[in-house]
């Protein structure tokens, strides 16, 4: 049987029931192969490609509009970050990940993220936290269009970015790794609520409070955030005022 792995719209936004692939707005990216890897990693992450189902190459290359190699590429690239899981001569099955494992990822990125972001509140050069502005502000565009791809794959590079002011490379791809694993499995239903946007609006509170020096504040918000990012993981799709 071949497997369905209806992901996006024809405009690049995630869809529950199509079965058609477009790299949509994706395209523009340097590389297809990269756009690929942005596709199916928000796919994945947003649990638009379920867990334990296996989805394979040709049959996502057809529906992306792009040959099986670099889908295989990307695919293979996703299975090294431990999203998915290479079954020989069949494709690739996506990993299941228990409760367990999303508080202990998300105990992992609190004890990492918020010191290390509070601690740039104390030293942080205002113009390198104004070159991560329009990353904040790309979130915000995506969540308002209720483009989750989008929205996932700019609130990774806002966070890695902003992690990057830090100055140590071992962290940096540690997080990414720790969020590659993620699941935000009630991020639609943040978007389909508007709640969403709240969280988006997030980051630029982070940047404000970062420019103000203001480290209590910083080390409070960043650890409200992660908390909301745990809730969506779970499909709790609450946000505190």
């Amino acid at each position: 049987m071949t497997p369905r792995a209806g992901l996006l719209n024809a405009d690049g936004t995630l869809d529950d029931d199509g079965d058609d692939l477009s790299l949509g707005l994706l395209a523009t990216r340097r590389s297809y192969r990269e756009g690929v890897v942005e596709v199916l990693r928000a796919a994945l992450v947003s649990g638009q490609m379920k867990p334990g189902r296996l989805y394979s190459a040709p049959t996502l290359a057809g529906q992306l509009g792009v040959s099986a190699t670099p889908v295989r590429e990307a695919m293979s690239e996703l299975a090294a970050q431990g999203m998915v899981e290479v079954v020989r001569n069949r494709g690739f099955r996506v990993r299941e990940l228990s409760d367990v494992e999303l508080d202990e990822i998300t105990q992992l990125r609190q004890l990492i993220e918020v010191p290390t972001t509070a601690a740039l509140a104390r030293s942080c050069d205002p113009g390198a936290i104004d070159a991560i502005r329009p990353l904040a502000a790309s979130i915000e565009t995506a969540a308002r269009r209720g483009d989750l791809i989008g929205y996932i794959e700019a609130d990774r590079r806002f966070h890695l970015a902003l992690l990057a002011l830090a100055g140590n490379r071992q962290l940096v791809d540690v997080v990414d790794r720790l969020r590659a694993k993620a699941r935000l499995y009630g991020i639609r239903e943040l978007a389909e609520r508007g709640l969403l946007i709240r969280s988006a609006q997030e980051h630029t509170s982070i940047l404000d409070h970062l420019v103000a020096h203001d480290v209590e504040g910083t080390e409070r918000l960043m650890r409200r955030h992660l908390g909301h990012v745990r809730g969506a993981w779970a499909g709790r799709a609450e946000l505190d005022g």
